[in-house]
């Protein structure tokens, strides 16, 4: 068993795929219609491309919580209590929050020693924090 496809729910699959693309550097991979929506995901131009990133929409009306999609509550919900919904990897955190100020990324956490490594928080403009981490090298 492997993890092929794991997603992020979205507020806007567009402005989303511009976020991931333009902003992260990741490279769109597939782009296919789904219900109204769009099957949308993207790839780590540093890492394998058989590990996906979907970018979900958050709206779909056929889960709801209190007559709301439970996708945006659960987004919401997340954000409001400032977890990040996922985690990337880099190699140098320092100079990936450089680059990343450079495109105007906000920072919910600037970069900060942490258990392990160093780790800050950015919003993707698209509904949700995302976790930057950098795990420590030992010797």
């Amino acid at each position: 068993m492997r993890i092929k496809v794991t997603s992020v729910f979205v507020d806007d699959q567009e402005k989303a795929l511009r976020f991931y693309t333009e902003v992260l550097g990741f490279v769109k991979k597939r782009d296919l219609p789904a219900g109204g929506a769009r099957w949308l995901t993207v790839v780590s131009p540093e890492g394998p491309d058989d590990l996906e990133l979907l970018l979900e929409p958050n709206w779909n009306p056929a889960v709801q919580i209190n007559g709301r999609p439970a996708a945006a509550v659960f987004q919401r919900t997340l954000y409001e209590a400032g977890i990040p919904c996922t985690v990337f990897y880099v190699e140098n955190l320092q100079k990936e929050c450089e680059r990343l100020k450079k495109r105007g990324v906000t920072f919910a956490v600037e970069p900060v020693k942490t258990e392990g490594g160093y780790q800050a928080v950015i919003d993707d403009t698209c509904g949700n924090l995302i976790m930057l981490f950098q795990e420590e090298v030992s010797g």
